[in-house]
This record gives C-alpha cells, structure tokens and sequence, in this order.
C-alpha cells in the first residue's frame, strides 16, 4: 500500500529525543528556545514562539489581534475546520467567502463584499503549502485597517516572490503566521505549531498565555539564583511545547530544504504526467508562488466519480484523500448564513489529493500514475455503458 503521506524521520530525531528525555528537562524549556530561534532565523521574522499545535497558535494570534465576542472574522469555509473553530472560541463569527477560480486559497476579490462594521480581522490559508495572494490581500486590509493572520498550517518551506525577492512563508507579511508540525505536515514534531511575529508585543502576549498567563517562565525562575514567586496577571492556556517535541523539530528543521526540493520535483514529475492524461487537471502553481507541495490535489473532469475513483486507487493498493472539506458544510456550523460558495463545494467534492512524501520513489509514484490511469479509463468506460 502507497499511503497518502509518510513522516521523514530517522536515528537523528529519535537521537535528539533520547537527549532531551535523558537531560531530565522534558517540558518547555532550552530546546524549546533553541528551536523557537532557529525557526525564526530560517523564515526571516523577528520572533518565533512555540506552542502545542496549530489550533493553540490560531486561537492566540486571533485573541492577540483583538478578536472578542461579537467580532467577525473573515476567512475560507475551504480549510480543515480549526480555522472556523478558533474564531469560535474567541466568542466570534466566521463570515466564509469563496476561493479562487484556479486555485484553493481564498479570492481576494471576494473578501471586501464580506465586510461589516464589526469585521475585526481577515484569517487566510495558504492552502496545502500553496501561497495566497499577499499582495492583493495586504493592500486590501491596509485599506480597511484590519489585522492579517496567516494560516500556514500546511506552508513550512513554501516561497513568495513579493517586491522582487523570494520570501519564506513565516516572514510576517500581515500580523501573525501560524504554523503546524502534525505527522501529515512537510515536518513534524509529532504535534506542535508555532507563531512567528514582528510585533514584539504580540510575542510577549503569546509567551504569556500559552503558558496559563505565568508572569516568570520556568526556565527563569529554575536559574534564578534568589526566590522568585509567580503572578498571573492575565488569564491564559497551557499551549506549551515539550522539549522533546522540540528537539525532533530542531532535527526536522535542518532537513527542511532537501524535503522541500525533493517534493517540488515530485510535484513536477506529476504534472508532467497528468498533462498527458484525460479526466483529470493537475493544480497550478503561480509564477509568483513556490509551493512545498505539502498535498498534491488533482480536480477530476465533470461526469467522474469521485468515491469511485478513490475505492479503484485503494483497490489498486494506492491510499487517497478527497479534496478539503468545507466548514459551511459541516452540522458544526449549520447555524451560520453563508452565501453561495460554489467553487469551494466544487473543489470540495471534484479533487482529491495523490500521494505525496519526501522519501516516495519514482517507482511508487509510477505504481499512482498507473493505477489513476487504469482507474479513469475504468470509470470512462462505465460511464460510456450506463450512457
């Protein structure tokens, strides 16, 4: 079986964890840091801070910015469905707009028709590692006075060309970036996610509540050679990372370069392919854009299943994955009006994503390539026999 994903890890993560276990400083701490740091150096922002996962980074960069009950926050229902939950959990509304007619990230165009007196900030999503529009997006919440939170879940490695350089996804375009290290990602602490930043207070905010509002870290106060006693000005969260799940970052953070340009040339070899096969389109990359290809999803043509050519994949021992869901679709958030978003619900039920990892073989990207061919032209002939 081909699976839909794999982790890259070796002897050096689990080295690194077996250091961090054997210092006898397994909860946030020196590694922590270290890893905080050299995130930051490697995306180009001035502060990196590290918490338990991605939803903890969204929902402290979403209260950091000022989202309170009554607000709305304006963003993509076409995402995994944190992105709608941490908007909740401020006590706000997420007011979902559509996507981009060739793309998955969200239409800039459509995000001033959703404006309201109480929209207080616009939450886009660099969508499986491709990188929105920052430009058109910028200039429209700088027009607005609305702070910009970037979802990078997916988006560690991934490029934006922007006033003639090359940028890390993580080099703050807006306010905040969030980003995720689950198994699924390009690297992985197991969970974890972090906040990158070049507000100095938004980082001070963030440090302080991830850690339930602490006004003195534990590494502080452990080399303190005096007593130092605690307060809690601020109600917070334990949203720590431990320095185990650091440590194996810090390892995964060196490699992240030759993941990355192992899977764009993967991506490339798909596309090649696909351009050669009917029935199915591959997904396009801006000029402007270098995506890490943390998901390579393809959209099927009009009249083909997409159930059935995922259980055909499996069948033929390849794993997949239907498009992203959409959060509007969901008994979750049956309350909220949304307007009609067709091209989400289209990308939604007409992609699917192919397997894709760094340490995949041409061999085993054959065996997909094969059995999507066999499985399209299965499907063609049913449907010719039906007709």
């Amino acid at each position: 079986m081909i699976p839909i994903a794999k982790p890259f890890i070796n002897r050096s993560e689990a080295d690194a964890a077996s250091r961090a276990v054997l210092s006898g400083w397994v909860s946030q701490g020196p590694q922590v840091a270290a890893f905080e740091a050299e995130f930051a150096n490697f995306v180009g922002a001035a502060h990196a801070c590290a918490v338990s996962n991605c939803t903890t980074a969204l929902h402290l960069a979403l209260l950091g910015v000022g989202v309170s009950p009554g607000d709305e926050v304006i963003t993509v229902s076409h995402s995994f469905i944190a992105t709608a939950n941490t908007i909740r959990q401020c006590g706000a509304t997420p007011v979902f707009v559509d996507i981009e007619r060739d793309g998955y990230n969200i239409d800039p165009a459509a995000i001033a028709a959703a404006m309201t007196p109480v929209t207080r900030a616009i939450l886009v999503v660099h969508q499986m590692g491709m990188p929105c529009d920052m430009p058109a997006i910028l200039k429209l919440a700088g027009a607005h006075g609305l702070p910009v939170i970037e979802d990078a879940a997916c988006a560690a490695g991934s490029e934006l060309r922007m006033r003639n350089a090359w940028l890390r996804i993580g080099r703050p375009l807006g306010d905040v970036v969030c980003f995720s290290f689950h198994p699924r990602k390009v690297i992985t602490t197991g969970e974890g996610g972090m906040l990158t930043t070049n507000r100095v207070e938004l980082d001070a905010g963030f440090r302080l509540a991830r850690q339930h509002g602490m006004s003195v870290s534990d590494a502080v106060r452990h080399n303190s050679p005096q007593v130092v006693i605690e307060s809690y000005p601020v109600t917070g969260f334990n949203y720590r990372m431990t320095d185990i799940q650091a440590s194996i970052g810090r390892e995964q953070l060196k490699r992240l370069p030759g993941i990355v340009s192992r899977r764009r040339t993967l991506a490339e070899r798909y596309s090649t392919r696909l351009a050669l096969l009917p029935g199915v389109s591959a997904p396009v990359e801006p000029r402007w854009a270098r995506s890490n290809w943390q998901s390579y999803c393809v959209r099927l043509s009009d009249g083909i299943d997409q159930l059935d050519v995922m259980q055909a994949m499996l069948d033929r021992g390849v794993a997949t994955r239907r498009g992203i869901m959409n959060a509007h679709q969901e008994a979750a958030y049956a309350d909220i009006v949304t307007p009609p978003l067709p091209r989400s619900e289209a990308a939604r039920d007409h992609s699917i994503l192919l397997p894709l990892y760094a340490q995949m073989t041409d061999e085993e990207q054959d065996k997909v390539l094969s059995a999507l061919e066999e499985t399209l032209a299965l499907v063609r002939r049913r449907g010719a026999q039906s007709a």
